[in-house]
């Protein structure tokens, strides 16, 4: 295997993992909202979607129709935001890098 392979799949793991761990963490907001109970912090949300969950983060806003109104529209902007970033980090690691 080489290090560009084992780069692209770290990454991809970790992708996934923040992903995974975003998309619960959306969903256990949502429902904590719907409760009227203690809330993720909106910051920690946007930090983890930013960071690479919001392949999580994304579509879990549209699933459980959560923070998707106009005066969240800084959700919908990281969240695009983030995946275009790691989209473009995922296509320079496997067609650009060369190690």
């Amino acid at each position: 295997m080489t290090t560009k392979q084992i780069v692209l799949i770290a990454y991809g793991a970790y992708l996934i993992l923040l992903s995974l761990i975003t998309f619960i963490a959306y969903h256990n907001d949502k429902r904590k909202a719907e409760k009227g109970k203690w809330r993720t912090k909106e910051k920690v949300l946007l930090l983890v979607s930013f960071l690479g969950g919001a392949y999580g983060g994304y579509p879990a806003m549209l699933i459980f129709r959560h923070k998707t109104k106009a005066e969240h529209w800084y959700f919908t902007f990281v969240n695009i935001l983030g995946l275009l970033i790691h989209t473009a980090l995922l296509i320079v690691i496997a067609f650009v890098l060369n190690f």
